[in-house]
C-alpha cells in the first residue's frame, strides 16, 4: 500500500518533469535554451520513473535493468546536447538577443566544419 503510493508519487514527479522539458523546448527563445530544456529536465523525469518501476516490481533482473537504463541515459543525454550545442555554436545559430556573453567566440569563430 504505501509502495503503490511512493511508486505513484515518483510517476507524477518523473511525468511533470518530461511534461515541463517539452514545454521548456516550446517556450524557450533559442538553441541552447532549447537544449538545456529538452535534456536535464528528462533525465531527471526518466530517474524517477525508473525509480517508480524498480519500487513496484521488486526483483533483482528489473532492478538490474533499471540501473542500465538510468545510467544510460546519464551518460548519453549530456553527451548528446553537448554535441547539438557545438555543431549548432560552428554552423552559426544565432542566440538569443538577452545573450550576454559568448566566452566561445574565440574559439571557435573563424573556423570552418570542413577544417
Amino acid at each position: 500500500m504505501v509502495t503503490d503510493i511512493i511508486c505513484a508519487a515518483f510517476m507524477i514527479i518523473g511525468t511533470a518533469f518530461m511534461f515541463l522539458g517539452c514545454v521548456g523546448i516550446l517556450r524557450m527563445p533559442d538553441l541552447l535554451t532549447r537544449m538545456q530544456t529538452a535534456t536535464k529536465p528528462p533525465t531527471l523525469g526518466v530517474f524517477c520513473l525508473m525509480v517508480s518501476a524498480a519500487l513496484y516490481f521488486p526483483e533483482i533482473g528489473v532492478t538490474i535493468r533499471v540501473l542500465a537504463i538510468t545510467l544510460f541515459v546519464f551518460l548519453t543525454a549530456p553527451v548528446a546536447a553537448h554535441m547539438i550545442g557545438r555543431a549548432g555554436y560552428q554552423v552559426g545559430v544565432k542566440f538569443w538577443k538577452g545573450t550576454v556573453m559568448d566566452e566561445l567566440k574565440d574559439k571557435y569563430r573563424g573556423t570552418s566544419i570542413d577544417s
